[in-house]
């Protein structure tokens, strides 16, 4: 049996709260401009992890992740309700960037800060050895846990989930593209998402989340 140190998770979670690496350490550009809020759910039971790409300025200013229109669409894609998806007992939330990056030129969000994955994703990931399942959100997410195995496009890559899912060492992985508005052109070109990915994701989350072992 598999058997989680919830001290060790809350150490970790104090530990990443005050984390201020990308604004006083920057390793890769300049510093964060803003006041850093990092915000991730790490969880001693939960057997399902999303991992996203970095927080948008709705959950900056709010510190719940996927607090947003995204949030709401990827909620409508794994079938749970607003109230499921913040039970930290049963979702864990760890995303590529804990910090808001701020935006770009065009007024589009930036990339994950780069100094952020390589200082603590292996170390969260470690610390709940638990997970059964990752949902791998968006390509950020999908470079780090797929690496090599992921195909040269995103389309191809969650085109190819069964590769990663259904053959996997560690935890499931499933690649999802990032459920902003922006995808929703995507989404129309490539209905066998809908119709193959997301019955599959459903029926796994649906499991995960009412199998989860308190004792």
């Amino acid at each position: 049996m598999v058997v989680t140190d919830p001290r060790r998770l809350a150490d970790l979670t104090a530990a990443i709260a005050a984390c201020r690496i990308c604004r006083d350490q920057p390793l890769h550009g300049d510093p964060l401009p803003h006041e850093p809020r990092p915000v991730a759910i790490l969880s001693p039971t939960a057997k399902l992890l999303i991992a996203g790409q970095a927080p948008g300025l709705k959950v900056h200013e709010s510190g719940l992740p996927f607090n947003d229109a995204s949030g709401n669409r990827l909620r409508d894609w794994m079938g749970v309700s607003r109230e499921e998806f913040y039970d930290k007992s049963r979702i864990a939330i760890v995303p590529m960037g804990f910090c808001f990056p701020g935006y770009d030129a065009r007024g589009s969000d930036l990339p994950p800060r780069r100094e952020c994955a390589p200082a603590w994703r292996n170390e969260v990931l470690s610390a709940m050895p638990q997970i059964d399942t990752i949902l791998v959100v968006g390509q950020y997410a999908a470079a780090w846990h797929l690496g090599r195995r992921r195909a040269r496009s995103m389309t191809e890559t969650v085109r190819n989930w069964r590769d990663y899912f259904l053959v996997n060492d560690g935890p499931r992985l499933l690649p999802l593209p990032h459920p902003s508005w922006r995808n929703t052109a995507w989404l129309k070109k490539n209905p066998w998402f809908e119709q193959d990915v997301l019955p599959v994701m459903r029926q796994a989350v649906d499991s995960l989340i009412r199998e989860t072992n308190f004792g």
